[in-house]
């Protein structure tokens, strides 16, 4: 009956989204579907939807697919992790240690192309823009950290210590609107290929 009233009161990809596994590292290795989130904060305003026939999940709506478009801090960007569209995800993780964030996205424009990743409700240095600049309108996997330096990104510098085995909690924040990804990776080994 509980499970039931609840179904009727929340939106079908909420109730969807309560019933997705935890996805459990193996050998220093874990692939997650970005699809089976299992829930969303901060989405007032921005909101991951499932896209691609439900093959993916993109922050919408997107006011901001160039350049020109009007740059509104906090609203179509956010260089402050976890302060807008923040998408959840249960991982298990056996082996501690130092775990390198790929990720899987497709970017179609010049400001749709950056994320933040955090764990368990801290977003550390090291889990701050996240930057695509290669792959443009294709599926491109990175792990690139945007500098001052290097607006593309430098390699190595996304990643996150966990220093507890067990269940943990994967978050990924907006820092553009119109991002779109499909695939997550975290890996002890930087080169996942």
């Amino acid at each position: 009956m509980t499970l039931c009233l609840l179904c009727m009161l929340l939106p079908s990809n909420e109730v969807y989204a309560m019933f997705k596994k935890v996805f459990e590292e193996h050998d220093g290795f874990v692939m997650i579907d970005a699809t089976k989130y299992s829930k969303q904060t901060m989405n007032k305003k921005k909101k991951w939807k499932l896209v691609d026939n439900k093959t993916a999940i993109q922050i919408l709506p997107d006011t901001r697919k160039t350049h020109s478009d009007k740059l509104i801090n906090g609203e179509n960007f956010s260089d402050k992790p976890g302060e807008a569209a923040v998408v959840h995800y249960k991982v298990k993780i056996n082996n501690p240690g130092k775990y390198y964030v790929w990720v899987s996205a497709l970017s179609t424009g010049s400001e749709d192309n950056g994320v933040h990743v955090g764990m368990d409700g801290e977003w550390p240095e090291t889990g701050k823009r996240m930057q695509w600049c290669d792959g443009k309108k294709q599926w491109t996997w990175a792990s690139k950290q945007r500098t001052a330096q290097n607006h593309c990104g430098i390699c190595g510098g996304i990643y996150l210590n966990i220093d507890e085995a067990g269940e943990h909690e994967l978050m990924f924040s907006m820092r553009e609107d119109g991002f779109k990804m499909n695939r997550i990776v975290l890996s002890k080994k930087y080169d996942i290929t």
